[in-house]
């Protein structure tokens, strides 16, 4: 069973615009634009603003953690978002459906299958191959890391020794902090310590690789590619980017140009999750752009 909860008003620090994203899921609430004072003047009506919701999805955080394989395919997820949707009575009126990451391959998908229930679609540091996704590591940032620390990592994942100390350490220090989160890992905010000490290997090795360098040859997504579909999701989409990412942003921009609605953020300072080490950049994009599509 997939637990999904609903934020509704949460304590807010003066500097507080949005509340935490994770890498795996994300939420937000009282979205508003920095400079947008809390208080409303007189006669003036307080504007609607978007309300978040994000949920469990079965296999992770308080959700059933079954074990069976056989559940891990991406189009029971996709359904799984479906019957999210339906359950809460959200529609093409109402529904902007964000994805981050594996999310934004769950978003493609489901835009591909359901998109009359869309008012609006968020990319965010995916792109559309996965065959494209690994050559990007493999060419590009393999190379740029301490040979060594590669050769070691390789032999670690060689001999099935992903669950070493060692196997993450390295990640984290060769790649993770420059092109996942850019800050100490010491420094990573509770939500992200959170998404990675609660993800289930069993789901994410399966369908991923051991680590984000790329997809594993085995893995379920490693042939996933929806780059010639994209101009048939016809609702107003953001793809969003940075210079960091693990994902090549050219592709991503290339993206937002082959969807008939679609934008491109660009986060100059940001990595894979941007949301975090080019906060400025991507939440005033992001705001804008359902500023935009809540004005149709």
């Amino acid at each position: 069973m997939a637990r999904a909860r609903r934020l509704g008003d949460v304590p807010r620090r003066a500097d507080a615009r949005v509340i935490s994203w994770s890498c795996r899921r994300a939420s937000l609430a009282e979205l508003r634009r920095p400079e947008e004072p809390d208080g409303i003047q007189p006669g003036r009506q307080r504007p609607a603003r978007p309300a978040g919701r994000y949920y469990d999805q079965l296999g992770s955080g308080l959700s059933d953690q079954p074990g069976e394989p056989s559940l891990w395919q991406l189009d029971r997820f996709v359904d799984e978002v479906e019957q999210v949707r339906a359950a809460l009575g959200l529609d093409s009126g109402s529904f902007v459906l964000f994805g981050h990451s594996w999310g934004g391959i769950l978003a493609i998908e489901y835009a591909l299958r359901y998109q009359q229930h869309l008012r609006g679609l968020v990319i965010s540091s995916m792109m559309a191959s996965g065959p494209a996704y690994s050559a990007y590591a493999e060419q590009v940032l393999m190379p740029e890391m301490d040979q060594a620390a590669l050769a070691e990592i390789k032999s670690l994942e060689a001999s099935g020794d992903i669950g070493n100390p060692r196997y993450m350490e390295l990640l984290t220090e060769q790649h993770y902090v420059r092109h996942v989160l850019r800050m100490p890992s010491a420094d990573w905010p509770d939500p992200v310590q959170r998404g990675f000490a609660h993800i289930n290997p069993a789901i994410y090795v399966s369908m991923q690789g051991p680590s984000e360098l790329g997809i594993s040859a085995d893995a379920s997504l490693a042939s996933w590619d929806r780059t010639a579909e994209l101009p048939s999701i016809e609702v107003p989409a953001l793809v969003i980017g940075a210079s960091y990412d693990t994902m090549d942003p050219a592709p991503m921009e290339m993206m937002a140009g082959r969807l008939p609605k679609g934008r491109y953020l660009h986060c100059q300072n940001g990595s894979h999750l941007a949301m975090y080490d080019d906060q400025g950049t991507y939440f005033a994009g992001l705001i804008d752009f359902l500023h935009d599509i809540g004005r149709r």
